[in-house]
């Protein structure tokens, strides 16, 4: 195609979808794509191939799958496909400096962070629990280093109470499609003006962990809220009764009451939420898990069941 860039993409979940199908979609061409090798999963642990490789199949895309690019095999496979650029998103390998410097415009990789802020493996969910007003994601030009890169372009999106890990990570796909597209025709028209990161303003997005998943009701409640909206749809916080883990996925603070009662102590149930005392303050539990059990929301919970006179261990 003369009118588009060669493009190889490398991106593995779901969140790496929207931008594959908005290339697909433009006047560059895929003339490959990269994903993780196929991981097994579900109860028969069979091989499943990734989000982005059934796109990229059903497409007609070429699929390369090794397992790192530490083979000079695999180096000189990618680069015979002569691409002009190399677009990164959650791919989940690093990539060798050999690798960033092969395609004529380099790499970029589809950030969702609004960097500086929040480098590594959990921008989406630490912007959430840390209680930031705004998120979005950065296209950057990468670099040897952890998200270390030149920004080329950045997308602003708020986050509200309502929002939890999921829902901005759907959203941020897809600014994060709409912005990669933007990047390459500044490419193909020499308009890119990169801005150097700011190093003083780096935060590190640790990956999460079920053991940080447990809640801690001497918490207050906003925090308590924060990270239950943040470790949704994984790992989700959780909550212990009679020793076995209830999942807890939507809450809201309750807003203007304080209670003399224990932490962890459930106040009181109706079709509004369970309302439990905190540290500071009281939240409003809207939508949970029983062990072995589906996702319900208090209104299902309810019909039968009572977790009145609980008291959760803090």
């Amino acid at each position: 195609m003369s009118d588009g860039l060669r493009v190889i993409y490398a991106g593995t979940p779901d969140f790496a979808v929207p931008a594959l199908q908005a290339l697909i979609d433009s006047p560059h061409e895929v003339v490959a794509v990269y994903t993780q090798p196929d991981r097994p999963a579900g109860r028969g642990r069979k091989l499943q191939p990734s989000a982005v490789k059934k796109l990229a199949l059903a497409a007609g895309i070429t699929v390369e799958q090794p397992e790192n690019f530490k083979e000079a095999s695999d180096r000189l496979h990618l680069e015979a496909y002569k691409a002009d650029v190399m677009v990164v998103a959650a791919y989940g390998l690093i990539l060798p400096q050999a690798v960033l410097d092969m395609p004529r415009f380099g790499c970029l990789n589809i950030h969702g962070s609004l960097l500086p802020r929040w480098r590594g493996a959990a921008p989406i969910q630490r912007a959430i629990q840390t209680g930031d007003a705004e998120t979005g994601v950065t296209i950057m030009q990468m670099a040897a280093g952890l998200d270390t890169g030149d920004m080329l372009l950045k997308t602003h999106r708020t986050i509200s109470k309502d929002d939890t890990a999921q829902t901005i990570h759907d959203a941020l796909a897809n600014d994060g499609a709409s912005a990669l597209i933007e990047v390459l025709s500044m490419i193909q028209a020499g308009t890119l003006q990169p801005e150097v990161q700011d190093e003083s303003k780096t935060c590190y997005a640790a990956k999460l962990s079920k053991a940080e998943a447990e809640i801690n009701w001497q918490l207050a409640a906003s925090e308590i809220d924060l990270m239950i909206r943040a470790f949704n749809p994984w790992p989700v916080a959780f909550t212990r009764k009679g020793g076995e883990p209830v999942r807890l996925l939507m809450s809201e603070v309750v807003e203007g009451k304080s209670v003399s009662a224990a932490p962890g102590t459930v106040l009181s149930e109706d079709k509004t939420g369970i309302q439990i005392a905190c540290g500071d303050g009281v939240i409003s539990i809207s939508r949970l898990q029983l062990p072995g059990g589906k996702a319900m929301s208090v209104t299902e919970f309810l019909n039968g069941r009572s977790l009145a006179g609980e008291s959760f261990p803090s």
